[in-house]
């Protein structure tokens, strides 16, 4: 494409996009005067499910291709700009829009893991990959390393990998698209999971990475309104100040103040605190005591009639737990639920209040000894040091992670030029930016509400929002007035961080447009990542699987039909298992990450920076990093049957690419150093994707 045609192309995107931007946000005005008219929140719903749903399947339609360069890379010729904002709404999956604040909020200072690890990725990206994954100017990663290291097998497990990265991904997508259309709708989760399907579907099965493109740039505009509108309202709420990312500041002091009330038994709200703690440390002994009972009779050999008795007495539901293991679990999810309950209101009280077992020590026994101190002094820096471990080990792994995931490395295929990929991953970062870092700010703005307005109301007076949100999903909302006094305490107060983001609106007052508008924002991030997701999958095994291995003399027409056929299987079995609810949305989406260090980053690095790494390193480093993270995950995730005790260094199964990479990168130096160097030509393949002509265009050697 000449310098004017791009120019030309540019301008007619902004006019576009401009055009775009005002009619949307005319759409939600015309909503609101219709709900203050009258128009029942349920039609909102509706509205808003449709209408996005068919923009998108309008923006597909229109980009309907059979060309080969413009399904598998849009014909590389996106603006960098445009690629940004694309890229920003491919990585602003539903965990940075939906679970991102809500991390915040229940985690505090520790939640910043996540978003200097998916930030500072993008430094990785810029300076070790994507300008010379560009140069070499394939379709896919796969294709990378199958040239690269010379042969089917590195590029074999390179789709493998890819696969698994990528579906495990696409699942926390499609499950937060099932939250979202459910609250929406009012239809069951499970049938919200497949009715978003359809969305994600009709925006990538046409058109490929075109039809991704132009609709990933119209779902960032939606997804940043969506989320900046209700902080920008809470903002000037509390604080009088609309720049939510200055004025929080002093929010959080209040939050403090309120906190340490909370956890101060001598005030009365901290007296009313104590008393729900104290009923859930009661429910907690009461289910410990209920397990020692239940391992009694199994030791005595008295199991079933325990398991009988105890469904007797339940008066024998339909869904009571058939064997005395999953009696056992039951029970102890219920107890470690009690458990916690029964200490400080938060980890930000944590934090601020300096409760730890020293100091729970000296209270409840002022008389200890000098040994019984140095034990809790003991215990104290050992949770600290574990903590201190964890959060590295995560922002380790989410940066790495970021520099290493298909979905986002393939987006650099598609610029015009090096030059325009360097370019791409600055605006990338910054319409990330923007966004996370107004995420810190919207965890204390809605924390504080939930301490100002409900944490001391009445249970007779809760607001619809709770019973709204209830109904959708028990665990993400449930109040339960533990010490039947008839006030919600902050312990009474469960709320899942997948939902934070999408009740702000309800919770702070603002009419139902917004919570539909929050809602198509979370629906449009997930949706974005949903669709680059499972292009990927679908483009490494039609492209890299069936044109490159299989047959390469298969027609255009073949070629596409195959990925778009793949593209439907993968996005069922993806729905279903979604629709079976495997674990939060953040755990989900980090795995992924370290999945993807593990397997991706250094044979990608290596290839790039080594001209020693060979087909035999590849092969060793891939599969040995891959398979050390699995093995992890698989041994310490409840899902998987795992348990914490298996923990190596007490890392949590999230961050299992921090044993996954080094062993990764071990194999590749070790396999290439064992074997002998590659040939020539992939030396020189190797000083030519290393060294970019900045003004280039288009590589002579892309397919």
């Amino acid at each position: 494409m000449s310098t004017q045609t791009q120019s030309q192309f540019f301008q007619q995107l902004k006019k576009y996009y401009t055009f775009y931007t005002g009619g949307f946000i005319a759409f939600v005005i015309v909503l609101a005067i219709l709900e203050q008219m009258g128009l029942p929140p349920k039609w909102i719903g509706y509205i808003f499910l449709a209408a996005t749903i068919a923009l998108y399947a309008g923006i597909g339609i229109m980009s309907k291709t059979a060309d080969v360069s413009e399904y598998y890379v849009a014909g590389r010729r996106v603006p960098a700009i445009f690629n940004g904002m694309a890229t920003g709404a491919d990585w602003m999956s539903a965990a940075s829009f939906i679970g991102m604040a809500g991390t915040l909020y229940l985690a505090g200072y520790d939640g910043l893991a996540f978003v200097l690890g998916w930030t500072g990725g993008y430094v990785l990206v810029a300076l070790f990959l994507a300008p010379y994954l560009r140069k070499f100017g394939q379709f896919t990663i796969p294709d990378f390393l199958g040239s690269r290291y010379n042969g089917n097998l590195p590029r074999t497990i390179g789709v493998i990998a890819a696969i698994i990265c990528s579906f495990t991904y696409v699942v926390a997508q499609i499950y937060g698209v099932g939250i979202i259309t459910a609250r929406l709708t009012g239809i069951e989760f499970q049938y919200g999971v497949f009715l978003g399907l359809a969305g994600i579907l009709v925006c990538s099965f046409l058109g490929g990475m075109r039809a991704v493109t132009w609709t990933q740039v119209a779902q960032y505009i939606i997804l940043i309104i969506a989320y900046m509108i209700p902080v920008v309202w809470l903002s000037v709420a509390h604080t009088g100040n609309p720049v939510p990312q200055i004025a929080y500041g002093q929010v959080l002091q209040q939050v403090t103040q309120l906190e340490n009330e909370f956890n101060n038994p001598d005030t009365a709200k901290g007296a009313a605190e104590a008393s729900a703690r104290a009923a859930f440390k009661a429910q907690q002994d009461s289910f410990e005591a209920k397990i020692a009972a239940l391992d009694a009779a199994v030791a005595a050999g008295t199991g079933a009639t325990f398991l009988e008795a105890q469904r007797a007495e339940a008066g024998s539901p339909a869904d009571f737990p058939a064997t005395t293991d999953d009696l056992k679990a039951s029970w102890k999810k219920s107890a470690d639920g009690a458990k916690g309950k029964t200490g400080p209101v938060s980890a930000h009280a944590t934090a601020f209040a300096g409760k730890g077992s020293e100091k729970k020590l000296l209270k409840d026994n002022p008389d200890a000894t000098a040994e019984e101190i140095a034990a809790a002094k003991a215990e104290d820096e050992h949770a600290s040091n574990v903590k201190r471990r964890n959060f590295i080990a995560l922002v380790l792994c989410l940066m790495v992670g970021t520099a290493s995931l298909p979905h986002i490395l393939m987006r650099y295929y598609t610029t015009p030029s090096v030059r325009d990929a360097r370019k791409s991953v600055f605006w990338s970062l910054f319409f990330i930016f923007l966004l996370y870092f107004t995420a810190p700010a919207l965890a204390v703005l809605v924390k504080y509400t939930v301490y100002s307005d409900l944490v001391g109301s009445s249970f007779a007076a809760l607001p619809a929002w709770v019973a709204n949100w209830s109904a959708v999903d028990a665990t993400l909302m449930k109040i339960v007035d533990i010490n039947l006094d008839g006030i919600v305490q902050l312990a009474e107060i469960t709320i899942g961080g997948d939902l934070v983001v999408l009740a702000t609106p309800e919770i702070a007052g603002l009419p139902y447009v917004i919570s539909g508008l929050v809602a198509a924002g979370g629906l449009a991030a997930a949706l974005s990542t949903a669709d680059g997701l499972l292009l990927t999958i679908a483009n490494a095994l039609s492209h890299d699987v069936y044109y490159k291995m299989i047959d390469p003399k298969a027609s255009t027409v073949r070629r596409l039909a195959i990925s778009k056929g793949l593209l439907l299987l993968v996005a069922l079995f993806a729905a279903y298992t979604a629709s079976l609810k495997p674990g939060d949305i953040l755990f989900l989406v980090g795995a992924a990450f370290s999945l993807a260090a593990s397997a991706f980053f250094p044979a990608l690095v290596l290839g790039v920076f080594w001209k020693r790494a060979n087909y035999l390193g590849a092969v060793v480093g891939m599969l040995a990093g891959l398979g050390v993270c699995m093995y992890y995950m698989y041994i310490t995730y409840p899902f998987f049957g795992g348990v914490p005790e298996n923990q190596w260094f007490e890392i949590a199964p999230i961050a299992a690419g921090v044993f996954g990479m080094p062993v990764g990168f071990l194999g590749v130096i070790i396999g290439s150093l064992v074997s002998k160097a590659p040939a020539k030509d992939i030396q020189e393949l190797v000083d030519h994707v290393r060294y970019p002509n900045l003004a280039g265009d288009i590589d002579t050697r892309a397919a």
